[in-house]
């Protein structure tokens, strides 16, 4: 189950040791990147629709690399794994950590980030991706940068906005000259990890600007990694046991 950085490595990882393997999207990129195994789009309804498709295509082991926040997905596939006998683990990133020089105010989700930029109005970029920009339409006085992968089929409900279509990673030089451009006075963030999605708070520090971080929500799994290496080294001692 992918959709993430990590789950494109390990599909090419797999492919290059010739694993029989299926990488999964829920479907919300328009155009993913292509990648070197069998891909299928789309839900699976549900937990129970989890669990038949794991039987049905006789499913032996299965890999969340789903985005750290897809937290009802990851929770679906911790039970269902568990229902259809399917050895499981999680492939994520680890969260980012402030460091020196960062103004980093910590929310535990959506409605704190909205609840955060109570206030008079001001510049604010929204590192978010469209699922929940439009939660923001009740503090109208702000403008709001976006940066989304894909053109959305409908405008976001922001009455003030600018959107930027564009795909990562991006650099700190570039973010740092996309917030002066736009004179960004506030950035808010998932906690999502990794490097590829770094650059824009790398760029706020740099710019002394605050970031209002939203906090991933607990890990359901038992069992977790933070590298390709990881799920390999699984893989091979599940093997190693005649699983």
């Amino acid at each position: 189950m992918g959709g993430t950085t990590e789950a494109s490595a390990l599909a090419t990882a797999l492919a290059e040791r010739r694993a029989p393997a299926v990488l999964s999207y829920a479907g919300r990129t328009d155009k993913p990147r292509a990648q070197p195994v069998p891909v299928r789009v789309g839900g699976f309804g549900g937990i129970a629709g989890l669990v038949r498709h794991l039987r049905d295509e006789g499913i032996t082991h299965l890999v969340d690399a789903t985005h750290p926040f897809a937290a009802t997905m990851s929770e679906h596939a911790v039970t269902a794994a568990r229902e259809a006998g399917v050895e499981h683990i999680m492939l994520t990133r680890p969260p980012w950590v402030a460091a020196e020089g960062d103004r980093w105010t910590h929310v535990p989700d959506i409605a704190g980030a909205v609840a955060t930029l109570n206030g008079p109005a001001r510049n604010v970029m929204l590192a978010l991706g469209r699922m929940h920009v439009d939660a923001f339409a009740v503090q109208p006085q702000h403008h709001y940068l976006l940066r989304f992968v894909d053109k959305p089929e409908h405008p976001p409900g922001l009455p003030r906005h600018s959107l930027i279509v564009d795909r990562g990673p991006f650099t700190t030089y570039g973010d740092i000259r996309l917030m002066r451009d736009h004179g960004i006075d506030f950035v808010v963030s998932k906690n999502a990890g990794g490097s590829g999605a770094q650059a824009k708070l790398i760029a706020a520090r740099s710019l002394g600007l605050p970031v209002v971080m939203i906090d991933r929500p607990p890990c359901p799994a038992a069992r977790v990694t933070h590298e390709v290496v990881g799920v390999l080294e699984w893989l091979g001692h599940a093997a190693e046991r005649g699983v």
